[in-house]
C-alpha cells in the first residue's frame, strides 16, 4: 500500500488540481462579468471627430444617432447595435471611417475620421463638389468652406450627390496640380485658382500679374513649376509684370511667352530677355 502511494506522481496530481481550480475560477469570473455586462447601462456618449476639416461636428452625429436609434443613455449596453451604427456613420459623405465601442464603466465612445478636401471643383454647368486625396467626391456645404484651391472652366465632370470617385483624367490631373501647389509655400501664395481653358489645358490664375500661366497637364510638374519660377525671378523683373499675356510651360522643356499686343520692348529689354530661354 505504501509502495503504491509512493508510486503516485504527486507533482502531476498537484498540477492538474491547480489547473482544474483555475478553469473553475475563470468560468465563474466570466459568468459574473457576463451577467454584469447584461445589466450594464450606458451612462454617457462621447464623440471624438478627427481631421483638419469641420464639415460635421458632435451635434450632427448626436442628431443622426437620435433620429435612427434614439438615445443611448439609459439603455443596456449590450442592446446597442454597434455594427449598424458604424455602417450608418460610414455612409456619411464627410466620414472616411467610424468606430463605436463601450467601456467597462458604461461610456459609449464614437470615433469619427473626417474626410479632407484638397480641391473644390465648379464644372462648366455650375455644379460644385470637393475632392479628397483618394479621388472621392465630397458635397459642398454652407456650414463650412475649407481654404483650398478652386478649379473652374471647361470641366465636364458631374456630381450626383453620391460618394463616387472622379471619372475623368482631367480632374485627376487637376487634383495633382492642386496638391502640388498646396505643398509649396511660394505657389500657395501666388496661385489663387486653377482654370481649364477651351483646349482643356490647365491654367493657373496668379495673385500677382494678369498672365495666363498654362501648364497643360499634370505631367512633369516639378519641371514646369521650375520654369515658372524662372519666369518670375529672372524674366519678369527685366521686362515688367504686364509685358507678357501668356506664359506657356505645357511642353515641360521650355518657356513660351506671348507678348501683349500693345506692349513694346526697348532695345535694352529685348537684349536682356534674349539671354533667357523663351
Amino acid at each position: 500500500m505504501l509502495r503504491k502511494l509512493r508510486d503516485i506522481q504527486w507533482n502531476r496530481v498537484l498540477y492538474f488540481t491547480l489547473f482544474f481550480i483555475g478553469v473553475i475560477v475563470v468560468v465563474v469570473i466570466m459568468t459574473i462579468v457576463g451577467k454584469r455586462d447584461e445589466q450594464q447601462l450606458c451612462k454617457e456618449v462621447k464623440i471624438v471627430i478627427e481631421g483638419t476639416e469641420a464639415f460635421i461636428d458632435q451635434a450632427d452625429i448626436s442628431k443622426l444617432i437620435a433620429q435612427n436609434y434614439g438615445s443611448f443613455v439609459g439603455k443596456k449596453v449590450n442592446g446597442i447595435p454597434f455594427q449598424r451604427v458604424e455602417k450608418t456613420l460610414k455612409k456619411l459623405p464627410y466620414v472616411s471611417n467610424a468606430s463605436i465601442h463601450a467601456d467597462m464603466d458604461g461610456t459609449v465612445r464614437i470615433n469619427i475620421d473626417q474626410r479632407e478636401a484638397v480641391m473644390r471643383v465648379i464644372n462648366k454647368n455650375g455644379r460644385e463638389f470637393y475632392v479628397d486625396p483618394k479621388g472621392l467626391k465630397i458635397p459642398t456645404t454652407l456650414k463650412y468652406i475649407p481654404h483650398i484651391m478652386v478649379a473652374t472652366g471647361n470641366i465636364s465632370e458631374g456630381y450626383n450627390e453620391a460618394l463616387d470617385t472622379i471619372s475623368t483624367p482631367l480632374v485627376k490631373d487637376l487634383v495633382k496640380v492642386a496638391e502640388f501647389i498646396g505643398k509649396d509655400e511660394l505657389w500657395s501664395n501666388q496661385v489663387v485658382q486653377i482654370y481649364v481653358n477651351a483646349d482643356h489645358d490647365i491654367e493657373l490664375v496668379p495673385r500677382v500679374g494678369t498672365q495666363q500661366l498654362i501648364v497643360g497637364s499634370a505631367d512633369s510638374l516639378e519641371q514646369k513649376f521650375e520654369l515658372l519660377k524662372t519666369f518670375y525671378t529672372q524674366i519678369m523683373p527685366k521686362v515688367g509684370i504686364n509685358a507678357y499675356g501668356v506664359v506657356n510651360v505645357k511642353y515641360g522643356g521650355q518657356i513660351i511667352c506671348e507678348k501683349r499686343g500693345n506692349w513694346s520692348f526697348s532695345d535694352d529689354q529685348t537684349k536682356k530677355v534674349a539671354n533667357n530661354t523663351l
